[in-house]
């Protein structure tokens, strides 16, 4: 089933009516995160950063702050996995930091599923087959994220993110959401092994970089 017409609104209905109940039940653990991260990071307490939509249009997708603004001798940012918090970890591995993304659910920038939005500066790195992950609306949570998450190579998260495209339907999302649950509780592959999260993609056949993905 395409994601057109009748079909899309229906998802869209759902994904709004469901980030705004969610928003309203979880503003108290909205507001506890907040003031921990202020705390303990100061401010921002949120993240931004233009991600691709779908179609490849950027959005800005906003986050719970996880990092502190390290910096090396050379005045250069270190690696993701030194500026990770303790409280970021934590956040990271009970998904709260994803949280404020129900705002971008609400203004119909992100579904609660599809593939996830990863860097504008991806996009030309993508092969004609792995860029058909935009063909839909990105999500805070997919097939991919059920399936290995952050365990799993791009390549193989690529080709669940396809798979999605191909074999989307309502009831799909229902049983991803609902293994998501599952999936959060048990904190299965919340990072690939040495990273923070996952290693920079920098293209087809790719396998290894310094840069981490926020």
């Amino acid at each position: 089933m395409r994601q057109t017409g009748a079909a899309l609104f229906l998802k869209s209905t759902l994904d709004r009516t469901m980030a705004a109940c969610g928003l309203l039940l979880c503003a108290p653990a909205l507001a506890a995160v907040a003031l921990a991260i202020r705390a303990s990071l100061g401010s921002p307490v949120i993240f931004r950063q233009p991600r691709p939509g779908r179609d490849g249009a950027p959005f800005t997708l906003v986050k719970f702050r996880t990092m502190r603004d390290a910096r090396g001798p050379n005045g250069g940012v270190v690696p993701d996995a030194a500026r990770l918090t303790r409280l970021g970890r934590f956040l990271r591995s009970t998904s709260l930091d994803e949280l404020p993304q129900l705002w971008n659910v609400l203004r119909g920038e992100v579904s609660l599923v599809g593939p996830r939005p990863l860097l504008m500066e991806y996009l030309p790195r993508y092969t004609p087959e792995q860029a058909r992950r935009h063909d839909v609306l990105p999500g805070i949570t997919g097939w991919a994220q059920i399936n290995g998450r952050n365990a799993i190579s791009w390549e193989e998260k690529f080709t669940l993110d396809v798979w999605y495209v191909d074999h989307w339907s309502p009831w799909l999302d229902l049983r991803i959401l609902l293994l998501t649950a599952a999936r959060v509780l048990k904190r299965d592959g919340i990072a690939s092994a040495g990273h923070a999260t996952m290693p920079e993609f920098t293209g087809a056949g790719a396998r290894d970089s310094r840069r981490e993905e926020t």
